[in-house]
């Protein structure tokens, strides 16, 4: 039998912009012990070491070549990677996407523009996630990937927070009906459903479903992020653990890139540095 998702999110998270030079980015008050932003196209200009600068001066800067899967690197990855032989037909970062660091003073950087920016940290260890999650690595439950990687760092899962920063928004993400299905069945169990309508059906009936019908034929609206919490609620985060920013990169051009909207390679970067133990 399906679980019936009564679980929200707790509305006193709050959201702040943060100016730097006169430009913005945004913060979440449920990751204020740890330095951290969800920059904005305005910082298009800025690399990533002078990003971590503005959070936390010397901080190591970590990331990795997103590729749109569910693959988690730790830090020591990066370490071992950036220590290889040169050679000019290997890529200049490893294929991942998303990055779990292993000491303190280290800011793990994802670039998103649609796509959701999902930043973790773990209050007893200090140690921080940095996620990037499409719909393709939402389907593959790449945020529960992060966390059981934090999990073999020994956190457990009452001390994580859980921030996803400004995405696209569910009200207006058309996408075709397989992609829907593909997305939405890791919250419902397959076994229960018979065919892709049966996923549909299921997932538009769902409290706050993730799902909506859309006006074209085999197309449907899908609320990645709304998804991604579902996960978390399985894995046993409550609502006072998770926070989803209100702001959508596809209705807000004048502070982010959408992919969606203007069909360009153009990213905004979310990063989180680790801090000591408590």
């Amino acid at each position: 039998m399906d679980r019936i998702f009564c679980w929200a999110i707790d509305k006193m998270h709050d959201w702040h912009w943060q100016t730097w030079e006169g430009c913005q980015y945004l913060t979440c008050t449920l990751l204020e012990a740890w330095p951290h932003g969800f920059f904005t196209r305005q910082f298009q200009q800025q690399t990533l070491d002078e990003l971590a600068t503005i959070m936390t001066p010397e901080a190591q800067t970590y990331r990795v070549k997103q590729v749109h899967g569910n693959r988690i690197l730790g830090s020591q990855d990066i370490r071992q990677y950036r220590q290889l032989p040169k050679d000019p037909e290997r890529l200049a970062f490893p294929e991942a996407d998303g990055l779990v660091s292993d000491d303190h003073n280290q800011a793990m950087w994802v670039c998103t523009a649609d796509c959701t920016p999902v930043l973790m940290a773990d209050a007893k260890t200090g140690q921080v996630a940095a996620v990037h999650a499409g719909w393709r690595g939402t389907a593959a439950k790449i945020v529960p990937v992060a966390i059981a990687s934090l999990q073999k760092q020994g956190s457990r899962i009452a001390d994580l927070r859980v921030a996803m920063g400004p995405a696209i928004a569910g009200q207006v993400y058309q996408v075709s009906t397989e992609v829907a299905v593909e997305v939405g069945a890791s919250v419902v169990d397959p076994d229960a459903m018979q065919a892709q309508a049966d996923v549909s059906e299921r997932l538009q009936h769902l409290p706050e479903p993730p799902v909506l019908k859309d006006e074209k034929p085999g197309h449907m609206r899908l609320d990645v992020r709304r998804v991604n919490a579902m996960q978390l609620e399985q894995l046993g985060l409550s609502g006072e653990q998770v926070a989803i920013s209100p702001h959508c990169t596809y209705q807000d051009p004048e502070r982010f890139f959408s992919y969606r909207r203007d069909n360009k390679k153009q990213v905004q970067w979310s990063g989180i540095v680790s801090r000591t133990p408590q």
